[in-house]
């Protein structure tokens, strides 16, 4: 006989999408082996921002307070700054909101058009060992740090990896998230296609305790200088430095405070180059072996859609290996993964170059009289003033790209005919067209409408939904062994903003099916839900 399995599934690599992936999978009630190569967390920062949409899916799995009481950016603002340095007068400000007024703002909406979670700044070293932590307490993950995968093998009923240290793991399925020079796509063979290596940026991590309180021009997430960036980190006494040239080598702090225009202690705590990319992966998988994150999408980091975009992986492939692994889910709800996220990828990655080449815009136009104190200066921090007004903002405010993604063409989505809402990556149009994100709520005792939804599917009556007959849908869905509930909403306002009186939504929230009465093949829709169509 071959050998038992170690678990179900196998993650490789324990950065912010593994260690979701994980957690939501044991959520599920799916054993996970979760290793990685590394002996601890990242130290040094490689994202720092949970956008609105993994906010909403930390906030399902009951982690969205933890993740906010880990950052110091609750009360300040996003503010971005365009300046030729930190004590001259900025070039452009923009104002956004702190998470604490975003808040406020979200709990006064309720036409479907914010989120239910703003964003979160929480550096990558802050993240992760949060996240680890709630892995190893959940008694169905194993978290196992200095375990590096060497190779591996499948056949019909699972897969054999071969770590270091002589050791043998056995499960039904593995998901490499892994990285942008990910083993796991390496040894399936799988390219990434688009354009890799398209700038080289240094990148300065330091620790201030003084830098934030002196900066005199105003207190924000970034500042954007002709010649590179500084990113203000979640604890605010970390920085990111990101420039097209290398410091001084000899005096890489001196270097820093050049560059920024103020004296103040520095000290450099890491060094090091990234390339600037727009790849995505020509497939997520094969067979038993599934990619995820930045295994299978590098984007530039303009926008924030590198991690977050792979927590969108993670969710969609959480209990989609879930169904498959507790029998209900048919053989098209894993093969939706790709079908499902690739587009995405390579949506995400069109946005990304974008934003980028907005940056670029105003940055490339800048002359050597950008900072001079002259009425030659004046003219042209007034031209690059007006360049960066438009190309800057594309980065900054995406909120449609965040949130207004759909599963369009997905084999576990009825199709509707008519025409879609526009995807719009500046602006959000809730909607319930089949494939998309349930828009955020509030119901009538203030509380939000995701929050009363389960798990599972969920068929969602609204107004007069209650009283229509879905009893052959629900039998359907029952009869497919999946988790399912039926959910009645007494609220005119909230059959207004979704369209339809009843909505059957997954695990994920978006929308398979919507109508007014019940369909006339129940069947049919289940087993489309399910993947067993």
């Amino acid at each position: 006989m071959g050998k038992a399995y170690d678990a179900d599934v196998l993650v490789v690599g324990a950065g912010p999408v593994g260690l979701t992936l994980a957690i939501d999978l044991a959520r599920r009630g799916v054993t996970v082996q979760l290793v990685e190569r590394n002996d601890a967390c990242r130290q040094w920062p490689k994202m720092e921002r949970c956008n609105a949409r993994t906010m909403e899916f930390f906030r399902r799995m009951g982690l969205a307070e933890k993740v906010r009481a880990a950052s110091r950016f609750r009360d300040v603002p996003m503010d971005v700054f365009i300046v030729t340095s930190l004590v001259d007068p900025p070039i452009l400000h923009l104002p956004y909101p702190s998470v604490t007024a975003c808040q406020a703002e979200i709990r006064a909406c309720n036409d479907g058009t914010l989120p239910l979670e703003p964003y979160q700044i929480i550096s990558q070293y802050t993240l992760e060992p949060l996240l680890k932590a709630v892995a190893e307490a959940m008694p169905n993950i194993a978290v196992r740090f200095a375990r590096e995968l060497l190779s591996f093998t499948q056949d019909a009923k699972g897969v054999t990896a071969a770590l270091a240290g002589d050791e043998t793991v056995r499960t039904r399925y593995l998901v490499g998230c892994d990285g942008g020079s990910s083993t796991v796509r390496k040894q399936l063979g799988i390219a990434l296609e688009g354009q890799g290596r398209l700038r080289t940026i240094h990148q300065t991590f330091f620790r201030s305790e003084a830098l934030f309180d002196a900066i005199p021009i105003g207190k924000g997430r970034h500042y954007y200088f002709p010649t590179g960036t500084l990113v203000v980190q979640d604890d605010l006494r970390h920085f990111m430095s990101n420039r097209g040239v290398p410091p001084d080598a000899d005096d890489p702090a001196g270097s820093i405070r050049e560059f920024l225009g103020i004296d103040v202690d520095i000290e450099v705590l890491n060094r090091s180059t990234w390339n600037q990319n727009l790849l995505v992966a020509e497939s997520y998988g094969a067979g038993r072996v599934l990619l995820a994150g930045d295994a299978v999408h590098l984007v530039i980091p303009n926008g924030g859609l590198g991690m977050n975009t792979g927590m969108g992986d993670a969710i969609d492939l959480g209990w989609k290996l879930a169904g498959t692994l507790q029998g209900w889910g048919g053989p098209n709800l894993l093969a939706s993964y790709e079908a499902e996220r690739r587009p995405i990828g390579l949506r995400n990655r069109l946005a990304s170059g974008t934003a980028a080449a907005g940056v670029r815009s105003w940055m490339a136009a800048c002359s050597p009289d950008i900072a001079q104190k002259t009425p030659a200066g004046e003219v042209e921090r007034a031209r690059i003033r007006e360049l960066a007004f438009v190309g800057q903002r594309i980065s900054h405010e995406m909120i449609g790209t965040e949130l207004g993604y759909r599963y369009d063409g997905s084999p576990l989505v009825c199709a509707e005919t008519g025409t879609p809402p526009p995807d719009e990556s500046r602006r959000y149009v809730p909607t319930t067209w089949p494939g998309a994100r349930l828009p955020h709520l509030w119901l009538k005792d203030g509380t939000a409408l995701h929050d009363r939804l389960g798990d599972g599917y969920t068929l969602l009556r609204n107004g007069r939904g209650s009283s229509v007959d879905t009893a052959a849908l629900e039998r359907a869905m029952r009869a497919t062994g999946a988790p399912f509930e039926v959910v009645d909403i007494d609220d005119d306002h909230v059959r207004a903003v979704y369209e339809r009186d009843l909505i059957l939504l997954r695990p994920d929230l978006h929308v398979v099916w919507r109508g007014d009465e019940g369909p006339a093949d129940p069947q049919t829709i289940a087993a489309v839900a399910t993947g067993r169509n």
